[in-house]
């Protein structure tokens, strides 16, 4: 029952992430940099720590009294997850919902399932298999087998993006993704993907924070709450300070007062898609205290964020046109990316 409840936790959690920038496609006349940073605000500072205060009041408590070595590791976590997090928007933009979600969380998937382990290589602790032990055994070999089926079928992927360029004119590929760029989509995605997994990292590196709110007599459901309070100011911090570069270098900060776009409506579109990108985190921090697995729950989290951008790109029609190859190409990168989760998960059982 509690692996069930873990599923359909992920689940919903997964559903969110997958679905959090279609409000950002109803946002008008506003640079990507302004709706950006407004829907960064309520995902990385304002729903956080008030969802922290509704299910583990003591929060502020239990972070001042962590050491000054947890609270580091855990923020620099959230500040390298933050990259990844900015260019995984840029990867999206340029590559529309299925191929950019693919190739960025597959290599999510991939990384942030050994990142943990290569952790607890450097700092041993009692009970964590580190990636010499993952060498060393069936399950753990598995594990790596399956990163690297996952790179075979990101590789699918972005072959079939190759396809589609050259098939399509580019108006009709901006016709369902505005800006479409395959170079600058891949290499952005490639990047945003590795340090996106460091989001993993940044939990594994807290957890002595969230098992301080269980200890407390907090609900253990939602323990990881008040882990994420301090990985997204990390997090925050590098949107922040890129995103006002952006602002300063282009004026765009005068969206903000531009009366000829809809301010109000920007402005709840933004906040929505943020609200919606924090909600990833907080169903995924449910499914983590039930499955108690790490490196098991990120990778379902990836497979259902994978599938539901991948719905959301067909409901956008972001491969009409294109030939039935191309339609196979990027159906079989999308199932091995899929199949190495399964086998990440299976492995990671035994």
């Amino acid at each position: 029952m509690q692996a069930l409840l873990g599923i359909i936790f992920h689940s919903i959690g997964g559903f969110a992430s997958g679905s959090f920038y279609m409000p950002f496609n109803k946002v008008k006349g506003w640079a990507w940099e302004s709706y950006w940073i407004v829907g960064g605000l309520f995902s990385w500072l304002i729903v956080p720590p008030l969802a922290a205060y509704l299910t583990v009041p003591g929060f502020v408590e239990i972070i001042s009294a962590s050491s000054a070595q947890i609270l580091f590791f855990t923020f620099i976590m959230g500040l390298l997850w933050g990259i990844g997090g900015l260019t995984y928007g840029l990867g999206v933009r340029y590559l529309g919902m299925s191929l950019g979600n693919s190739v960025v969380l597959g290599f999510c998937a991939a990384f942030g399932a050994i990142v943990p382990s290569i952790y607890y290589n450097i700092n041993p602790t009692v009970g964590k298999i580190s990636f010499t032990d993952m060498m060393a055994t069936p399950g753990g070999q598995l594990v790596l087998l399956g990163v690297l089926v996952c790179l075979i079928g990101i590789a699918l992927s972005g072959k079939a993006g190759m396809m589609k360029e050259r098939e399509l004119s580019e108006e009709e590929q901006k016709k369902s993704v505005a800006e479409f760029s395959l170079v600058k989509g891949l290499i952005i995605a490639v990047f945003s993907g590795i340090l996106s997994s460091f989001f993993n990292f940044g939990i594994e590196a807290g957890k002595p924070m969230a098992e301080a709110a269980v200890a407390a007599g907090f609900n253990p459901l939602f323990q990881n709450n008040v882990t994420f309070v301090v990985i997204l100011w990390g997090g925050l911090s590098t949107n922040l300070i890129w995103t006002t570069i952006l602002s300063l270098k282009n004026k765009s900060y005068v969206d903000f007062t531009n009366k000829s776009t809809p301010i109000s409506k920007n402005i709840i579109f933004a906040a929505l898609a943020g609200t919606t990108w924090f909600l990833q985190f907080f169903f995924y921090g449910m499914g983590e205290s039930k499955l108690g697995n790490g490196a098991s729950s990120w990778i379902l989290h990836m497979s259902t964020i994978i599938l539901t951008a991948n719905m959301w790109g067909i409901y956008r029609k972001e491969w009409t046109g294109v030939a039935p190859k191309t339609k196979w190409t990027i159906t079989a990168g999308i199932a091995v990316i899929l199949l190495s989760v399964v086998l990440v998960g299976i492995g990671n059982a035994m």
